[in-house]
């Protein structure tokens, strides 16, 4: 996706400005005015609070170019996640048959259902999808060389400013690019929950655009591209709970039973502790 330059004319410096965060990088953050298909790169403090997809507010200081790219500086007032404010096309959403939970394995025959499991296959079948995956800079003729599996590598050899600076990239590039968001999540999960439910809620959100309010269908895990949006509600969900917000963990995870009844993320092992609300250094040290 191109982006122009933002012009000496788009911003006037005695009126706050809205920006969508594309990519945040040490001391400056690319962006995109908010409306129009213009980018800019702001300097400012509390670039540590923004993530890519996030809106932010600032007081402008001062407007300039350098190596005729346009700089923006000023300060923060306000940063909020607002995905359908963001303009962006809903990832498509492809027809995959139908899910009929009396095909599926619940248990053995003389085991009791359990009780996450009774009003899901009540319902009876529903349609199947696959959301679209959007993946700036993957080879179609080699799966095994994309931006993701490069970002791996590099992370695994203790090369993390190189892998998320890939990360970073590819949501510059496009932001509906779930995958990242998702990993961006992960890079920073284990020290900063606070941070890393920010990265999930926008891979969340922007899957959400594609389903409306009324989706009843199947987002399976077997259907690969899935996983991006399935991956950003497995993170948003645990930093819920990490952050003491149960019952909206709770949801998350009852939500995503419904897209994948199969639940190869484990989520139905987490309810019921959950509703217990136990802190989550607790459960760590189980």
């Amino acid at each position: 996706m191109r982006h122009h330059k933002a012009t000496d004319n788009d911003i006037d410096l005695s009126k706050s400005v809205e920006l969508v965060v594309l990519a945040v990088k040490e001391r400056a953050a690319r962006c995109r005015l908010l409306g129009i298909d213009r980018i800019i790169t702001l300097r400012a403090s509390r670039l540590w609070d923004v993530v890519p997809g996030a809106i932010v507010t600032v007081t402008p200081r001062k407007q300039w170019r350098y190596g005729g790219h346009p700089y923006l500086s000023g300060e923060i007032e306000s940063i909020r996640i607002d995905v359908k404010a963001l303009g962006l096309v809903p990832l498509g959403l492809a027809e995959m048959g139908m899910w009929d939970p009396q095909e599926e394995y619940w248990g053995e025959k003389d085991e009791p259902i359990d009780e996450w499991a009774k009003p899901i296959i009540a319902h009876g079948p529903r349609p199947m999808f696959e959301m679209e995956q959007v993946l700036p800079g993957a080879d179609p003729d080699d799966p095994f060389d994309d931006p993701i599996t490069r970002y791996n590598d590099l992370k695994d050899a203790g090369q993390r400013a190189e892998a998320e600076k890939i990360l970073m990239e590819l949501c510059e590039t496009d932001l509906r690019c779930l995958d990242a968001h998702s990993h961006l999540g992960n890079f920073v999960f284990d020290h900063h929950p606070k941070d890393a439910i920010r990265h999930y809620e926008v891979g969340l959100r922007i899957g959400e655009l594609s389903l409306g309010d009324d989706f009843a269908g199947v987002l399976a895990w077997g259907f690969i591209h899935n996983r991006p949006f399935l991956r950003c509600m497995h993170g948003y969900g645990l930093c819920l709970w990490r952050l003491g917000r149960f019952d909206e963990a709770e949801h998350i995870f009852e939500k995503m039973l419904w897209l994948n009844p199969s639940d190869n993320q484990g989520v139905r092992f987490l309810i019921d502790e959950v509703k217990g609300k136990p802190a989550w250094e607790d459960r760590e040290n189980e």
